[in-house]
């Protein structure tokens, strides 16, 4: 079960994102588990299969600014990347990107 301390030792910049919960740490494990548990990742990786770059740009683009707010780093540095890669609609191979993500993705639900 993922915890602060698990998250720290992950590198996510718990202690700001709890500040920005209003320091109540239930609310804020519920909105990680949110995240890992809900389809944001899955719309994406399926984005860059099909080479939907809009697509993949509106849901990199909306993980970038939840993942942000709830400083998860070590996901948060490659969903940005990526984001402004496809924002300028940079044509490359983004799988090295989703293969990043889902092992952060993997090690976050193992905790």
């Amino acid at each position: 079960m993922i915890s602060i301390d698990g998250l720290r030792d992950f590198g996510a910049d718990a202690d700001s994102a709890l500040k920005r919960c209003m320091n109540n740490e239930e609310f804020y494990l519920k909105q990680v588990n949110k995240v890992l548990t809900g389809n944001s990742f899955d719309k994406l990786k399926e984005a860059v299969v099909n080479a939907d770059l809009d697509a993949a740009f509106e849901a990199a683009h909306a993980l970038k600014g939840v993942l942000g707010n709830l400083g998860l780093t070590p996901l948060y540095e490659p969903v940005a990347e990526m984001t402004e890669c496809l924002r300028s609609k940079t044509d490359k191979d983004y799988s090295a990107y989703i293969d990043v993500i889902e092992d952060r993705v993997k090690a976050l639900n193992n905790m």
